[in-house]
């Protein structure tokens, strides 16, 4: 009897899911806290405790090799790009699946909550990375980027990364939840080094950069580094791989998520 009405064309459609996955995304933002100005200054925080972290490291064990120009930036243009990654990754990985009670509700499906959760790490990470560099400009010193077209594309790549190899483990969650609960804490908690965030990649001897090469992070980071400092042209880094393994990656939980959903079982709730 009351049934809401919806428009079989091809745009109204496209409208009902935009609306559904704006819908979905702002309630994915506020499920970490209920007042959105607190949930943004909480991620802001996180962002400039690691970021103060690095900077008493490097004071206390010296800078190394690092870009001539502003040291606290060169900083932030590796944490950003790790915060995003890493936020990225554990938000895909923890979207509601196919035996959430959210899935009850016809409109939704897996697509639009992996979608929202993607988006919502993105919404929060993209404002605070702008807060964080405006108070910097505003109250300590003046910033300027080489290309900031370029950083702020290594920024959307990092991301996309991150949600890729979310998707993957997301795929993988219901057949062995603790075995890729653990691999993926793994994976998060070696790319505090493996990102590369603390280093040049050009200033690298062969036989450590091979141990790096492999992670897209490490290239973005590396990437993003050029398009920030004029001084630096980083020669063993490239974005386009990042961009493939990406692509890749993506393409495999894709298949992975459909084939696990054709299995979808109530009892894995109670399993995670």
């Amino acid at each position: 009897m009351f049934r809401a009405q919806q428009s079989n064309s091809t745009i109204g459609s496209t409208f009902s899911l935009l609306e559904l996955i704006y819908h979905a995304t702002v309630r994915q933002i506020r499920k970490t806290h209920g007042n959105a100005l607190v949930g943004l200054l909480m991620n802001m925080m996180q962002t400039m405790i690691l970021v103060f972290t690095f900077y008493v490291m490097y004071a206390l064990l010296g800078r190394g090799s690092t870009v001539r120009g502003d040291f606290l930036l060169y900083i932030m243009s590796g944490v950003f790009l790790f915060m995003t990654h890493a936020k990225a990754m554990s938000a895909v990985f923890g979207a509601e699946g196919p035996t959430s009670a959210m899935m009850k509700h016809a409109p939704m499906t897996t697509a639009v909550s992996i979608t929202a959760a993607a988006l919502g790490a993105l919404y929060i990470q993209m404002l605070s990375i702008v807060a964080v560099l405006y108070v910097y400009h505003a109250a300590f010193t003046p910033i300027s980027f080489y290309n900031w077209v370029g950083a702020l594309g290594m920024v959307m790549l990092s991301w996309f990364t991150g949600v890729a190899i979310g998707m993957v483990f997301l795929a993988a969650k219901p057949w062995a939840p603790d075995v890729v609960g653990v691999i993926q804490q793994v994976y998060s908690r070696a790319n505090m080094i493996a990102s590369g965030k603390m280093f040049l990649a050009n200033t690298l001897p062969h036989k450590m950069l091979v141990l790096f090469s492999w992670n897209p992070l490490f290239h973005t980071i590396d990437q993003a580094r050029g398009y920030t400092f004029i001084n630096y042209n980083p020669h063993f880094s490239n974005w386009p791989y990042a961009l493939y393994v990406g692509l890749a990656l993506m393409m495999i939980g894709l298949l992975g998520e459909f084939y696990t959903r054709q299995y979808a079982s109530v009892s894995w709730g109670a399993r995670r």
